[in-house]
């Protein structure tokens, strides 16, 4: 990792008795974010040093340390022995869950929380314009390094009644390696340094801007990390650090399909009385070698080492942590408008060609690229949230907001100069979706996210992302009427035709029409649909939206004209999984919209022309067959006769690394396999090849190579009427890439 600058971490005061020069008012209200919010693009993007350029300067800092007199108190011993043997640059990736709320270097402003440089020896609540909480700002005294100890601790038993969300860091050593990192933020670190072990190793050999990613650790803090664990752990016991790192790896690369409590969703449910009865054996294979229905091969992929899949193993026979609720009063801690809508651009000041301009999605490294798509050249990296999951345009076409899956909305404006995120926010702890209004009339006016925890969403202004209403989805399942304290916000479209949003909430199978004409009486029509809905589009004419329920093998069918459920049919696979879907006409049936399968290799297509085709409307009219399962997108462009198909979490590495297409004007004929793999010239790594997109003409298809982050990935860009190779982009900065959004399509729908 490019972070560890520092040996054997930098040893604070003396070897033999550390002294506190003191530490600084940090706030409790930052921190509260500091859970909410683990991403340090923010500081980044504020700041023109880039992390490793912090680093190298606290490491300068830290050379230059000259031995001085002890003017402080002594740390006690127990804290100075931990402090002997620290890790700053431990010490400084632990901290990045701070940068979410905090700035650290000198001079830059306060944003949630205060700024943290020269917090060591700082009194209590001192911080010039910014505003504590009353118990922070009566606390008195300074920071020293047994008081910041005891406060990182647990920050609420610590000092009751601050705005800290943060459960506290836990691990004795990590909160050591934290106050060694702090006392690098100083302009006199030799206070907290002594010379004789301030010795700075050299930089690991340069890699170019893929270094800053690796300096990025994503996370979900109050999922991932410093959880309170559950009382029952008289099965397979885990350290400290054994149970965060497992919790972090849950949320990067499990809860989506898991569900936070485990009670499953498109992937099986992993409660303890199903994972106890088939033991760690069981599991750690299943976690190996993934299965042809969809199930990830975690292990001879090598994304997984066997001892973290046996890690796995043992975490998932304890029963699951609760993380915390967040309301509006967290939101609006997280809450930041950048550049006011006063203050932007009234016209485009630059000369992108918007509409086919691509977002694609850096998952593991917090970032979203912008890529055009003419010229195939990088136009910006913009910081968003971890492992972005979408990316929609407003109505007018100039914000794109994306969500990361720690529940970060940007807005960015594509009119800046250089396309700059312009207001963000956290609507809860994990989510995966958002949407703005299209209806005419009503463009750009709102905004909405959908959160996976808490279970919830939340519409916000539309120019500068302030929340207006928190909406709950907790509730009873529509068929069995049982309550469920997990029903998650699956996806969210705006419609067309109303001034609504189509809001699908998981587990108990609901889809809500959210009205969105008066906030303040807000009405909400609730269609019983069908249980563990997940994604879907809309038909060719934008009218009547389809969305599958996988876990059932179903597909509902709404019509957002009328406001009402129009059927729920069955699919002849296992667990559709559409993306948006494809619309096509079918040379027998029709206007047709199509959806492949997680679970096998079959493609559905259900006829969508009620009034042209009655006989064939809303029932499954065709099967195809691809190369297997673990498909998650199918796509095709109104101007392309060309069917795409990938198959990325099938366990297969030749499936996996392909693409599937078929020709709409011969569809008896099947499918023709593309090497997209190896079309980009990567040869290591699992290099699964995930989700088609056209460029606005539909000239062109976009695949992504996806690979781990350690390993290069690529995007590998199809001629759709010869199916052949056109272009590659590889690119350092092209770090797991996975969705990609063309700016026209997704703002029309179009797909």
């Amino acid at each position: 990792m490019g972070t560890r600058i520092f040996g054997m971490a930098v040893a604070i005061i003396a070897v033999a008795a550390l002294t506190a020069c003191g530490d600084s008012g940090d706030d409790g209200q930052s921190a509260e974010t500091v859970t909410a919010q683990p991403q340090q693009s923010e500081a980044r993007v504020a700041s023109p040093e880039s992390a490793e350029e912090v680093l190298v300067h606290a490491a300068n800092r830290q050379a230059a340390a000259q031995p001085v007199e002890v003017i402080t108190p002594q740390a006690s011993l127990e804290l100075a022995e931990r402090l002997t043997n620290a890790d700053v640059s431990n010490g400084e990736r632990i901290a990045r869950r701070c940068v979410g709320c905090h700035t650290m270097e000198a001079g830059q402003p306060n944003r949630v929380g205060p700024n943290l440089w020269g917090v060591l020896g700082r009194e209590r609540g001192s911080v010039e314009e910014y505003s504590y909480s009353d118990a922070m700002a009566a606390a008195g005294g300074s920071w020293t390094l047994d008081s910041l100890d005891a406060f990182l601790a647990n920050p609420r038993l610590d000092m009751p009644g601050t705005l800290m969300v943060d459960p506290g860091i836990r691990r004795d050593d990590d909160r050591a390696d934290v106050l060694a990192y702090f006392a690098t933020l100083s302009d006199s670190p030799e206070y907290y340094v002594a010379a004789d072990v301030a010795i700075a190793t050299p930089m690991p050999e340069d890699h170019g801007s893929a270094t800053v990613t690796e300096t990025y650790t994503p996370a979900l803090e109050a999922i991932a990390t410093d959880l309170e664990r559950p009382s029952e752990t008289n099965v397979a016991i885990l350290g400290d650090a054994e149970w965060d790192q497992a919790n972090r790896i849950y949320f990067e690369r499990c809860a989506g399909c898991h569900g936070v409590l485990r009670r499953g969703a498109t992937g099986s449910a992993l409660t303890t009385d199903i994972t106890r009865e088939r033991g760690v054996d069981a599991l750690e294979a299943f976690i190996t070698y993934g299965s042809p229905g969809g199930m990830p091969n975690w292990g001879t992929s090598q994304e997984l080492t066997p001892d973290e899949i046996n890690l796995m193993a043992r975490y998932l026979l304890n029963e699951p942590a609760e993380p915390p609720e967040f309301g509006l009063e967290q939101m609006l801690e997280t809450w930041v408008v950048h550049v006011a809508p006063e203050d932007r651009p009234t016209r485009q000041m630059n000369d992108i060609d918007i509409d086919n301009l691509f977002a694609v999605t850096l998952r593991d490294v917090g970032q979203v690229a912008l890529i055009d798509g003419g010229t195939y050249e990088i136009v910006s990296i913009i910081e968003t949230g971890y492992a972005v999951h979408i990316s929609r345009m407003s109505a007018s076409g100039r914000y794109l907001f994306t969500i990361g899956r720690d529940a970060r909305v940007n807005m960015i404006d594509l009119w800046m100069e250089v396309p700059t995120t312009v207001a963000e926010i956290k609507v809860g702890l994990e989510a995966r979706s958002v949407e703005t209004s299209k209806m005419e009339g009503w463009e750009d006016r709102y905004a909405i996210a959908g959160a996976y925890w808490p279970p919830q969403y939340v519409i916000m202004d539309g120019d500068t992302l302030e929340p207006i209403r928190v909406v709950s989805t907790r509730g009873m399942t529509y068929d069995t009427q049982e309550f469920h304290p997990e029903p998650r916000v699956a996806s969210i479209v705006a419609s067309h035709y109303a001034p609504q949003f189509i809001v699908n909430v998981k587990e108990t199978g609901h889809t809500l029409l959210v009205n969105y004409e008066d906030m303040d009486n807000l009405q909400v029509t609730d269609i019983a649909t069908e249980r563990f809905l997940h994604d879907g589009g809309f038909d060719s004419t934008g009218r009547y939206f389809l969305v599958a329920a996988n876990a059932r093998n179903r597909l509902a069918i709404i019509d957002t004209a009328e406001g009402e459920l129009v059927d729920v049919i069955d699919t002849s696979g296992d667990r559709p999984h559409p993306g948006r879907g494809a619309n096509f006409v079918h040379p027998e049936f029709g206007p047709v919209w199509s959806t492949s399968h997680l679970g096998d290799a079959t493609i559905s297509l259900v006829g969508t022309d009620p009034e042209g085709h009655p006989e064939n409307a809303w029932r499954e009219v065709a099967t195809l067959e691809g190369q297997g399962g673990g498909s998650l997108f199918i796509k095709t462009h109104p101007t392309s006769r060309n069917l795409y198909v990938d198959t990325p979490l099938n366990p297969d590495a030749d499936i996996a690394a392909s693409v599937a297409v078929f020709d709409l004007d011969n569809l008896d004929a099947g499918y023709e396999v593309l090497p997209i793999a190896n079309w980009s010239g990567i040869q290591e790594g699992p290099r699964r090849i995930v989700q088609g997109e056209f460029n606005r003409e539909g000239t062109e298809i976009w695949f992504s190579v996806w690979n781990t982050q350690s390993e290069e990935s690529a995007i590998v860009i199809v001629d759709d009427a010869t199916r052949t190779l056109r272009h590659v982009i590889r690119d350092e900065r092209i770090v797991t890439p996975t969705g990609k959004f063309n700016v026209y399509n997704t703002r029309r729908d179009v797909y």
